[in-house]
């Protein structure tokens, strides 16, 4: 039986827009060779002491990055919006629900669900082009069971992600008093909240979010329109190689405890930090300690990406996973590296080739510490191959292109994204200040 978490609204759509079912997941290098290692590797690799495990249960400086530590949780709920789970966790999300419920584009659906007509339990009575919280604004609105009603319910599965998600719910609110405050006519005043936090999350991604994780320089060159291999032309998808492998980067910066506000004592993202139930007020998230906040303190940092996944990411509870006959199955470098291969995703160092980029060496690679003397899983590869050409801080020159053309190509393939904005459209709030409140 699946678990009572993985329940989510029947139907998730967003009208006029481009489904993503399962059809709508291929290569992006179909004519690549699939790379098929053995389980006996993949499980080597990925299970409690194997090469992706961190042997250490602290965050010390040499083992952390310069970016803080909120972006791979930006990351996650970025990848939320644009893709459905199709073999999720048990406990996050259901695929039969979400198979055709996605649109492959950055446009928050996952906030919005169908709108106030489709979706109007997520949505106040008195004024119903508002989004609804919890009474005392400091939770998702729940049910009298504690579960999240919200149009994605992946966006309840750590502490992290709901309170990202009620940040976005609050952003929404406020732009719809902006425009309101502008003389919009009240029938106007939805679309023009939802269009203005859409562009302006957009615009996160595009000027902070992808230069820390790809570099400057391949941000600029792929805004001034070099995507060599993600060219879509009237049928958008998105390519195996991100969902299941570069996409994936995240869980190697996730560290091994956090502190979510002063207040509180460090704790792990699993299962200390588990969602799909009430938060606390002692745990409510103050964002300048996972984003750089003018004024305050730095942040903490998220860890270096090297291959590298933390205890509580080796060890996921079953509340998540459920009961495994499988014991490597509890973790989520198997499950990351399995995925990979499931989908026949070809080598780290084919695709290298393939991009006209020199592989990493055997060495630098690193499957030789688990007896292994063949190429690498794309996913494993992409890790290390940020740990050798970017220092542990970004992507390297296979993920990172991967990563960019992806979403940058979906922004530029979408007729209302703000790449098309008009040209005096200027952003006046940035991610943190979308997080900690425009005002």
């Amino acid at each position: 039986m699946d678990h009572p978490h993985c329940l989510a609204p029947a139907r998730l759509r967003a009208v006029n827009h481009a489904r993503l079912g399962p059809e709508s997941y291929r290569r992006l290098f179909p004519t690549l060779p699939a790379f098929e290692p053995d389980d006996e590797f993949l499980f080597a690799l990925g299970r409690s002491g194997g090469l992706c495990d961190c042997s250490t249960g602290d965050d010390d400086a040499a083992s952390l990055g310069s970016d803080s530590a909120g972006w791979p949780f930006f990351g996650q709920f970025i990848a939320h919006d644009i893709t459905a789970d199709r073999s999720p966790l048990r406990g996050i999300v259901d695929p039969a629900v979400l198979k055709n419920a996605r649109s492959p584009q950055l446009n928050l659906e996952c906030l919005y669900g169908d709108g106030p007509v489709g979706h109007p339990f997520m949505y106040r009575r008195d004024d119903p082009v508002k989004l609804l919280t919890a009474p005392d604004g400091g939770d998702l609105l729940r049910n009298a069971e504690g579960t999240a009603v919200i149009g994605d319910p992946r966006n309840d599965s750590h502490l992290f992600m709901s309170q990202m998600h009620l940040a976005f719910v609050k952003a929404h609110n406020a732009f719809v008093d902006r425009v309101r405050d502008d003389g919009t006519p009240e029938a106007s005043v939805f679309d023009g909240a939802a269009r203005e936090l859409r562009w302006h999350y957009q615009t996160a991604v595009l000027n902070e979010f992808l230069p820390r994780i790809i570099g400057s320089d391949l941000t600029n060159a792929l805004l001034d329109g070099d995507r060599r291999f993600y060219r879509p032309k009237d049928d958008v998808f998105i390519p195996l190689e991100f969902a299941d492998a570069a996409y994936r980067y995240g869980h190697g910066q996730i560290r091994h405890k956090y502190r979510v506000n002063d207040r509180a004592t460090p704790a792990r993202l699993f299962p200390d930090l588990i969602g799909f139930r009430p938060v606390a007020p002692a745990n409510r998230v103050d964002w300048s300690r996972l984003f750089d906040v003018d004024g305050r303190p730095p942040a903490d940092r998220a860890k270096k990406m090297d291959g590298r996944l933390v205890a509580s990411l080796i060890a996921l509870p079953v509340t998540l996973t459920g009961d495994c006959e499988v014991e490597e199955l509890h973790s989520l470098a198997v499950r990351d590296l399995e995925r990979g291969r499931n989908v026949g995703l070809p080598s780290g160092e084919t695709v290298a080739r393939h991009l006209g980029v020199t592989p990493l060496t055997p060495d630098e690679a690193g499957t030789r510490a688990a007896g292994w003397h063949g190429e690498t899983p794309l996913w494993y590869y992409i890790l290390r191959e940020a740990d050798v050409r970017g220092c542990g801080n970004s992507l390297g020159p296979v993920g990172g292109r991967i990563v960019g053309e992806v979403l940058i190509g979906l922004l530029d393939l979408d007729p209302t994204s703000v790449r098309q904005a008009p040209d005096d459209w200027t952003p006046t709030a940035s991610l943190v200040d979308l997080l900690t409140g425009i005002g």
